[in-house]
């Protein structure tokens, strides 16, 4: 992979951006204090604004890294407020996979915002990080996950059982992926 960390992305309606702290009130109200967002996530709704800070300080911190992606989600109409994350959560070098993480604030669910914002990610990994397989997993029980990763070209490979954990403890998790070589079929490469 050729690392050349969080770079800023751009789409239609949308500027995924690196996070600045002053983003922290934007993802506490909307996203990170509801627990509909956090259900089938792995870390509980924020209960203050101070808790969005101390890991937004975080993330900032970590952009020094090369091999760290990470970006807010922002409508270019409102530019100064982040609705939702997308983020390489797992990487694996030897095999030149990234696994992407996501979510979005309830009031922006269902206008196609995330798989945009999934798009642009994977286009940039596959592009120029030189990525070669990228994954992403949901509950079963949040379906409208899977029909992001769907909607963005992503393969079904399977259902894991109680192979993974959420706010709802022990759950399955359906797996998606796709290949550079995918992708270059496509476009006829």
């Amino acid at each position: 992979m050729e690392h050349c960390g969080t770079q800023e992305l751009e789409t239609d309606r949308l500027l995924l951006r690196r996070y600045v702290v002053e983003d922290a009130a934007a993802m506490y109200k909307n996203w990170a204090s509801d627990e509909d967002v956090t259900k089938y996530l792995m870390w509980p709704p924020h209960s203050s604004q101070e808790i969005s800070r101390g890991i937004i300080e975080d993330w900032v911190n970590q952009y020094i890294n090369r091999n760290y992606y990470h970006w807010a989600i922002i409508l270019k109409d409102n530019v100064n407020e982040p609705i939702g994350d997308i983020a390489v959560v797992d990487m694996n070098e030897e095999i030149s996979m990234v696994h992407i993480g996501y979510c979005i604030g309830k009031a922006w669910w269902r206008k196609g915002i995330t798989s945009e914002a999934l798009k642009a990610v994977m286009d940039f990994l596959f592009d120029v990080v030189d990525v070669n397989r990228i994954e992403s997993r949901h509950d079963p029980r949040n379906p409208n996950s899977g029909r992001v990763m769907k909607k963005c070209g992503m393969k079904y490979e399977g259902t894991l059982r109680s192979s993974d954990w959420n706010n709802q403890g022990i759950c399955d998790a359906c797996y998606y992926a796709l290949l550079k070589s995918d992708v270059n079929i496509e476009k006829g490469n």
